[in-house]
């Protein structure tokens, strides 16, 4: 009989292969999971898998017996989803701390897809076998009456499981383990509870997509900080893509999913279950097809019971349009599409980056255009350069940096690794609490001189730059003012995407660049002019608006690069650009 991790293996190869119908998040999972196991216990990823203790919340789960449905009166047995899923929450740890790796974890399936039963397990088992001593539990939601079903529900299998008798007591609305003090609550924000004082051992966020605010999360997850090894659970079906569970959750966990993306966090797993979508976000997947629906409901489309409750929904839905919406939500997976477009694939961006077979070129003597997006001076800054090269395409390369003082708390805010990427030279940390604009100019005319760059104008966003131009100007460069409308920038923003999807633009692989395109958002008029647009994107887009600044001068010089720019005066420029 093959072991648990065995078992995980095996069934990822199954998944990743289309044995078991999956989506391709579902894959993304599966593939993320292999690679962890080929680098357990290494130098850059210290975690290993402890068999025993995944085993052990299998154990525990095994304990208690089905409440209701079909099979009520019998012990649980996990489905093969939830045996990937708890195995990954349970089964990875830290040896060197004995500590769980994983302190938040995030699981999107469609409805009636044992949700409570399995958060009932979960919240048990965190409060009386996890062994933290006088553990606190929160089911957070925001109505009292959401909070309470996964209450309700490890209320009802406690009370079902004879082997946990007169081990707990339930009073005044509170779950307690009698040997360790720990309690089980609901907490919510209809009940006015706001969380002072909590220091939860877990948080189970219930039907994250139905919260309007990130409030009840952020309660739960700032009181964990005392905790040594706490666990934030967010399990939810889609819904509105105007909350919160969409704009920042869902579009972060896809990304830390998405191999070809920046983003990464070990310390986070994701598990989404949905119909597959086009890169236009059209739906792929036929909502008849019967077995297409075990990539939304693993659990409720893989019994007789649960597919009739499915099929007789979808057929409400056919008939009554206002019926579709919720049955592709609940029951598909579907988040519901708005008029926010990604500007940029991940994969697409990636797949200009230099390489053994297509190497970067040797830009010295080169003819290119610096772009700047100063944004606030206790932001992120940037600066982009692009090269029109003879054979029709662009080379891009750029920089950012950031005030040092400020780094580690943009790190934990945005989630994303700039202390690595000081280290790799990507980013500069800048002395103090801003950034002191004489390390960006210093940074650029370093990088001209060093590299044989002829570079002589500086595309520039007005928007705090005025002193940073008359600097620059000083120095040689020919200020060009790029106007941040669409009327200015739609022009090239579309331009630098077509390079981009015909492989006409080439980069060195700047994680820092990658990351900020990951990010934008593009924003279009009624004439399908597009630029992008920093209120939408959901992080930083400083590096890419450095660059699509820059592009506005380059993509008139590609065709003849001997020219020589200051023939072009800041009039010439407007002339060509706007007719």
């Amino acid at each position: 009989m093959l072991g648990l991790k065995h078992w995980m293996m095996s069934y990822c190869y199954d998944v990743i292969h289309d044995d078991v119908p999956a989506c391709q998040k579902h894959k993304q999972a599966c593939e993320r999971f292999l690679r962890d196991m080929d680098r357990a216990g290494s130098k850059d990823f210290p975690y290993v898998f402890d068999e025993d203790r995944a085993m052990r919340f299998f154990e525990w789960m095994n304990l208690f017996r089905h409440t209701k449905g079909v099979l009520k009166g019998e012990r649980l047995q996990p489905h093969d989803i939830q045996v990937f899923v708890f195995g990954n929450v349970y089964g990875w740890v830290d040896p060197a701390t004995g500590y769980r790796r994983f302190r938040k974890a995030y699981w999107q399936v469609g409805r009636k897809n044992a949700k409570s039963q399995t958060l009932g397990a979960v919240a048990t088992y965190e409060a009386m076998a996890f062994g933290e001593g006088m553990s606190e539990v929160y089911i957070g939601a925001t109505k009292s009456e959401q909070a309470k079903i996964v209450y309700k529900e490890a209320k009802a299998m406690l009370a079902g499981c004879p082997e946990l008798k007169g081990k707990w007591r339930e009073a005044y609305g509170r779950i307690t383990h009698t040997k360790t003090d720990s309690v089980i609550r609901a907490l919510s924000k209809e009940d006015q509870k706001t969380g002072d004082g909590l220091n939860p051992q877990a948080a189970i966020i219930d039907e994250y997509h139905a919260h309007l605010t990130t409030e009840i999360y952020d309660v739960l997850d700032s009181g964990m900080v005392a905790r040594p090894q706490p666990l934030l659970m967010v399990i939810t079906t889609a819904g509105d893509v105007s909350g919160p569970c969409y704009r920042v959750e869902y579009d972060y966990v896809s990304r830390l999913l998405d191999p070809a993306d920046q983003a990464e966090n070990e310390q986070y797993f994701v598990m989404v279950n949905e119909l597959d979508k086009d890169e236009d976000g059209n739906l792929i997947d036929d909502i008849r097809d019967e077995k297409a629906w075990l990539k939304a409901n693993p659990i409720a489309a893989s019994y007789p019971e649960g597919l009739n409750n499915i099929r007789a929904r979808m057929n409400e839905a056919l008939e009554k349009p206002e019926a579709m919406d919720d049955f592709l939500t609940k029951n598909m997976n579907v988040w519901m599409a708005t008029g926010e477009k990604k500007y940029l694939r991940a994969d697409r961006w990636k797949s200009c980056g230099a390489s053994e077979a297509i190497p970067f070129p040797e830009l010295r003597g080169k003819l290119g255009y610096l772009g700047v997006d100063l944004s606030s001076k206790i932001d992120l800054t940037s600066v982009g350069f692009v090269f029109p090269l003879e054979d029709g395409r662009y080379a891009v390369r750029g920089h950012s940096f950031m005030p040092e003082e400020t780094l580690l708390q943009r790190e934990k805010k945005d989630k994303v690794p700039y202390s690595r990427w000081v280290r790799e030279g990507w980013l500069t940390a800048t002395p103090g609490a801003v950034v002191d604009y004489r390390f960006v100019q210093a940074y650029v005319m370093e990088q001209i001189e060093a590299n044989g760059w002829k570079v002589q104008e500086n595309c520039f966003d007005p928007y705090n730059a005025t002193q940073f131009a008359q600097n620059m100007e000083t120095e040689g460069f020919i200020p060009v003012e790029i106007r941040q409308g669409i009327k200015t920038l739609g022009e090239p923003t579309k331009s630098f995407r077509d390079s981009v999807l015909e492989k006409k633009i080439i980069h060195d692989n700047d994680p820092v660049i990658a990351w900020a395109f990951g990010n934008a958002i593009a924003r279009a008029d009624h004439n399908d002019n597009i630029m992008l647009d920093k209120q939408k994107s959901r992080q930083r887009i400083d590096p890419a608006a450095s660059i699509i600044n820059a592009f506005v001068r380059a993509m008139f010089d590609v065709e003849d690069t001997s020219s020589d720019v200051s023939e072009f005066s800041k009039e010439d420029f407007l002339k060509k650009l706007w007719g």
